[in-house]
């Protein structure tokens, strides 16, 4: 695996696994996290294609959102899509915010990078949701993005997968491995291993979670 990186924060924790297709120095899978007061943004960008191309669109896109951080989900997706028509290549992309203090998840989805909320609670009605995804390209066209927004607990866990991954990953999973665990779970059982490939688990504390470093 060439790459594994875990974050703790009060609100927030996430860990991340990717690789660069074989033969390649440079994935265009690439992600993106920022905290703020009381909210954190994640994001994960599948610049198209492969190689230094693909990640210089991943990156430019990262730009944006570094540049525009706390706006909502749905401007900063529209400020991508603006900022990546010039690359003439584009990406696929979701995008999650958390709210702290509502005690809520947005998140809205361009593409196949696929999202899904595991909950903590092995009660809740609906112990898994899926991130509804809508066709089309950053930076070429997109139709009128429509953001979901649901309520969230602490030690629930979002995860993105770009289409290095292999679907039917949701089905092993357990809800309270650490994110580090599910993240290598995922990637080890259902990396293409012929692609960039990316997961990011991020999993809620809550407005009052326990304090960490960010890294």
């Amino acid at each position: 695996m060439a790459g594994i990186a875990t974050h703790t924060a009060p609100l927030l924790d996430w860990s991340v696994a990717s690789q660069a297709k074989p033969g390649f120095s440079e994935s265009g899978d690439q992600y993106w996290a920022k905290l703020l007061p009381g909210t954190a943004q994640v994001a994960v960008i599948d610049g198209l294609g492969h190689g230094d191309k693909a990640a210089e669109v991943a990156r430019a896109a990262i730009d944006t959102l570094d540049e525009h951080a706390g706006e909502p989900v749905v401007a900063l997706l529209e400020r991508c899509h603006r900022a990546l028509l010039k690359t003439r290549r584009g990406a696929v992309m979701s995008l999650a915010a958390f709210d702290g203090h509502a005690g809520t998840v947005t998140w809205v989805g361009i593409g196949n990078v696929r999202g899904v909320l595991l909950r903590a609670n092995p009660g809740a009605e609906r112990p898994r949701e899926s991130l509804l995804l809508r066709g089309g390209i950053v930076g070429y066209q997109i139709p009128t993005p429509r953001p979901v927004v649901l309520p969230i607990a602490p030690g629930d866990t979002l995860i993105f997968a770009t289409d290095g991954i292999r679907s039917g990953f949701v089905e092993e999973l357990n809800a309270h491995d650490t994110p580090q665990a599910i993240a290598d779970r995922i990637f080890e059982a259902f990396g293409r291993g012929t692609d960039d490939a990316l997961v990011l688990v991020a999993r809620y504390n809550g407005a009052n979670g326990s304090p960490g470093e960010a890294g």
